[in-house]
């Protein structure tokens, strides 16, 4: 079996092993979120600050751009000044939280993603949305590390290999933005 053939095999087997019941449970976060006029935040470092930024535009456009119903959701890793001001003048593990507190209310949603669920600036995050009322979900990989005993739900892909549960991340979250792109009536552009 060549290399390419071996990660597939392993990748299947990594998406095999998400809790599908979680990520439907997830679905319904949303969809609550957007029919109450709740807030999504999302964050994560590296590979994981690329898919929250990824799956925000996905929400933003794809699932809202055209329908009467439309998301609220920020990505905390999108404003580089502020997450450079807080890294530099605070510290990295508040670059997050601190823009939480400007913007999250009781009942929003917070959304974080850690490969290893042990990102302090994550944890942070979820410390906060939890002492305020935020619903949190966190995707995470390995054994769900810190992070996953913080989230009130969390998705998990529980192999090793950082490519392969960052794989499986995107993966939930296009699960998460195609159910409504996919299930709701065609948007009228």
């Amino acid at each position: 079996m060549n290399f390419a053939e071996q990660y597939k095999t392993e990748l299947l087997k990594t998406i095999d092993s998400l809790d599908l019941e979680r990520v439907n449970q997830a679905i319904g976060w949303f969809e609550e979120a957007r029919d109450q006029g709740r807030t999504i935040f999302v964050c994560g470092n590296g590979g994981s600050a690329s898919t929250a930024s990824h799956f925000a535009c996905d929400i933003v456009k794809g699932a809202s751009f055209g329908y009467a119903k439309r998301f609220r959701i920020m990505a905390l890793t999108d404003s580089l000044p502020t997450l450079t001001a807080y890294s530099n003048d605070v510290a990295y593990e508040q670059a997050f939280v601190e823009q939480l507190k400007n913007f999250a209310q009781p009942g929003d949603l917070v959304m974080g993603i850690s490969g290893s669920g042990n990102s302090p600036n994550v944890l942070r995050v979820f410390e906060y949305a939890n002492s305020i009322g935020c619903r949190t979900l966190a995707l995470t990989g390995r054994d769900g590390g810190k992070l996953a005993g913080l989230a009130q739900l969390n998705i998990q892909a529980p192999v090793p290999h950082m490519g392969r549960i960052e794989d499986a991340h995107m993966i939930v979250c296009h699960m998460i933005g195609y159910y409504f792109m996919d299930q709701q009536a065609a948007p009228s552009a």
